[in-house]
This record gives C-alpha cells, sequence and structure tokens, in this order.
C-alpha cells in the first residue's frame, strides 16, 4: 500500500508542477502585455487586463525625504497612456517572481520607467491577480518609486 501511495505520488508531482509553471507562464504574459500596451500607447490593451475598479497606490520620498503613500487612479494611468505622445513611456522589468496560491497570483518586478530614452525613475511593481474562471486579472498594483536603483546594463540598453 505504501508503494501505491509513493507511486501516485511520483507521478501527480510533475503534473502539479506543471500546471502551476504554465499558470505563471500565463500570469506573466498579462504583466509583460501590460507594459507593451504601455509602449504602444494602447490604453484598451492595458485595461483588458485589470478589473475595472482595480486599486494602485505607490510609496515615494516626498521633498522632505519623509516615506509617503499615494493613492493613483487607474482611469487616470490610462489616459496617461493613452495621451499622444512624440517619446514612449517605457517600463522595462527584470527580476520578475511570480507566485500562485489557487486563483490568487503576486508578481514582484524591478522596473526603470524610460520616457523615450531618458530615465525617470525606477522602484518595484507589485501586482496582486485573481482568476476569475476565464482568466487572471490585476485588482491591485503597489508600486515604489525612486530615483537610484540597482539597474541591469541590459535593462538601460548598454551592451
Amino acid at each position: 500500500m505504501k508503494k501505491f501511495f509513493i507511486i501516485i505520488i511520483m507521478l501527480y508531482t510533475p503534473f502539479c508542477s506543471t500546471f502551476a509553471q504554465s499558470e505563471e507562464i500565463k500570469v506573466s504574459a498579462i504583466i509583460l502585455s501590460i507594459f507593451d500596451g504601455m509602449r504602444e500607447g494602447d490604453s484598451s490593451k492595458v485595461a483588458s487586463h485589470f478589473v475595472r475598479d482595480a486599486t494602485m497606490l505607490s510609496v515615494f520620498y516626498d521633498k522632505d525625504g519623509k516615506s509617503t503613500l499615494r493613492e493613483g487612479s487607474l482611469q487616470q494611468w490610462l489616459n496617461a497612456i493613452g495621451t499622444p505622445r512624440e517619446e514612449m513611456l517605457d517600463e522595462r522589468i527584470w527580476d520578475t517572481e511570480v507566485k500562485i496560491d489557487d486563483n490568487l497570483a503576486t508578481v514582484w518586478t524591478s522596473y526603470a520607467l524610460y520616457v523615450g530614452e531618458n530615465y525617470s525613475h525606477c522602484g518595484v511593481d507589485a501586482f496582486q491577480l485573481y482568476h476569475d474562471g476565464n482568466a487572471w486579472k490585476v485588482f491591485h498594483v503597489s508600486d515604489t518609486r525612486r530615483k537610484e536603483c540597482d539597474i541591469p546594463d541590459y535593462v538601460k540598453g548598454e551592451n
């Protein structure tokens, strides 16, 4: 009987691992699509990955160097993305981690924001997603904003 359970576990474990990896790939693809839409100036593409009333919060330092929490607006962010501009908004990400439990996912990724080729700021994005039965949807985004980060050369576009 003990051998039977060991065999079942050995057969089941790769399936679970493969399923988890495929969901991680799906969640990662959503985050990449959000930033692709941002670069393309396509607010509809970005909005398609969010629930209608998603929340946004930013942690940053004010002029006095005090850590501050500021609520953002998904609609204002989408308006900024969709506003025609000469220079592309380019949020470059690296060190992305995806964690999933059942229908809840968290994505933690370092980022650097460039406007055209000009560096703006950096930090970490933390996305919260849930699976609504059909697809993964972002319901919350938090980020930090700093002027200096350890940005890899390949992210900066340097060789």
